[in-house]
């Protein structure tokens, strides 16, 4: 049977795969293999800049040439060379070198550097450097922006919405009245402080040999500098030196940004779970799609399915960044095989959040309030300004006030008529008696308004 999305055995290289194919180019096995070759010749490289060893020549305008395409044109062809070469191997980093001195054998300029590639190098010193890149690129190029195409359509629904009046619903029950926009806003500001935690943190890497003491490097050359050479390798392949590792680079920085996710993450399934119920209340409406159909036998459905897929798969990827957070960072003594399997399923894991984010931002393009039938849930739960009429008697001394509205209102509805009956018969000053016989369930909203239009850019 042919690999094709129909015959692929995980849904996101099948059912999803055009919602996931931009993330092939970073976390592929064709794409490990190519950031593998770019760490590798990242190392090559210094090491033939470097004054203390002369045994690698410093390389020619063309030989430099050479090499960067080697890394920047690694293609499929390429990919089916290491893996023959694995076959024999067995062991695919050392297929990788293999590739490489295979291809520097073409350039007769590259003669004397061809056993220096991997020098004095563990796999962990590429593995590690190699799944950093493809988790930045991947992180920077394909989730956040995703990400970003969700937060600004809220964005404009909150504020679109910040004056719509809405029934709270607390503990599941009438509560104090706020706007819709309001509480998209309360999403959107939750989204932007995991967004800026998430951009914010540093990817590390080490390339420091077997257990990072660099002990073949110092015992080949004792005059070299190697943790400057080192951080410089890894500042120049756009990452942040980690000095103090054993044969593994610890992972602490993935656990951090896989706990970012999982925020992020969570913070969308409650707001599906929200809007989900918004539709179900009848405040938001959903355009319907052309020849789309709801349910198979009922022709009137026009189910929130999007939200449904939303919450469903943020849920699978919060699963597996939960996993990978809390196995990565633990090796046995100076290093175990345990991560490596693991490592290879973050593309996993940034595939389901991947299409969960497109399912929601789908979702929100769909979605179509209706202020009428906001207004009638407003209009049936008038004892929801109780909260207001309580506090207005307890600034002016009236005895139990709370008891008071408690035995008016709780369990029980009512109406306006009975609520400006109870006002009437306060001993209040006349302006606080008319700001409250002025007060209704919609106009009731605090700050609300002010809060969702003020919304703060990142």
């Amino acid at each position: 049977m042919s690999l094709s999305p129909l015959t692929a055995v995980g849904p996101i290289d099948g059912r999803y795969a055009r919602h996931t194919e931009p993330l092939r180019a970073h976390f592929s096995e064709q794409a490990l293999m190519q950031a593998r070759v770019r760490v590798e010749i990242a190392w090559l490289r210094a090491l033939a800049a470097e004054p203390g060893i002369p045994e690698v020549p410093d390389l020619t305008p063309d030989a430099t040439d050479f090499l960067a395409r080697i890394a920047a044109e690694f293609a499929t062809a390429d990919a089916e060379r290491v893996k023959a070469i694995e076959a024999t191997t067995n062991h695919d980093v050392k297929a990788i070198e293999y590739f490489i001195k295979e291809r520097m054998t073409q350039n007769p300029a590259l003669a004397a550097q061809i056993e220096f590639v991997h020098f004095a190098c563990t796999s962990e010193d590429i593995n590690n450097l190699a799944y950093a890149l493809m988790v930045r690129e991947a992180r920077d190029g394909v989730l956040l922006p995703a990400i970003a195409e969700l937060v600004e359509p809220l964005t404009g629904l909150a504020q679109a919405l910040a004056a719509q009046p809405l029934l709270s619903r607390t503990h599941g029950q009438p509560a104090s009245p706020t706007t819709m926009g309001k509480e998209l806003a309360n999403v959107v500001t939750r989204l932007q402080r995991q967004l800026r935690q998430i951009e914010s943190l540093p990817v590390l890497g080490k390339i420091n040999g077997a257990v990072g003491n660099y002990n073949a490097h110092l015992v080949a050359y004792p005059e070299v500098d190697w943790p400057a050479l080192a951080t410089r390798v890894i500042k120049d392949l756009g990452l942040e030196p980690n000095p103090y590792t054993t044969q593994i680079e610890p992972h602490d920085y993935l656990a951090e940004l896989f706990h970012c996710l999982m925020r992020l993450n969570t913070v969308l399934i409650d707001a599906s779970r929200d809007i989900w119920g918004y539709i179900s209340a009848g405040y938001f409406r959903q355009r319907v799609v052309a020849g789309e159909v709801g349910s198979s036998t009922m022709p009137h459905k026009v189910n929130p399915i999007d939200f449904e897929n939303a919450e469903g798969n943020l849920g699978l990827a919060n699963a597996l960044f939960d996993h990978l957070a809390g196995k990565l960072p633990v090796s046995r003594f100076q290093r175990d095989l345990t991560d490596s399997t693991v490592l290879r399923n973050i593309g996993v894991a940034f595939a389901w959040s991947l299409i969960a984010y497109r399912s929601f931002r789908r979702g929100l393009g769909k979605l179509e309030a209706d202020p009428e039938r906001m207004q009638a849930d407003l209009d049936a739960n008038w004892e929801v300004v109780a909260e207001a009429v309580q506090t207005v008697m307890r600034r002016y001394g009236i005895e139990s006030p709370y008891e008071k509205l408690k035995e008016l209102t709780r369990g029980q509805r009512v109406s306006a008529e009975r609520l400006a009956a109870f006002i009437d018969g306060l001993e209040i000053p006349p302006e606080a008696r008319e700001r409250l016989r002025a007060l209704t369930p919609a106009g009731y909203v605090g700050l609300a308004r002010e809060l969702a239009e003020r919304l703060p850019e990142r």
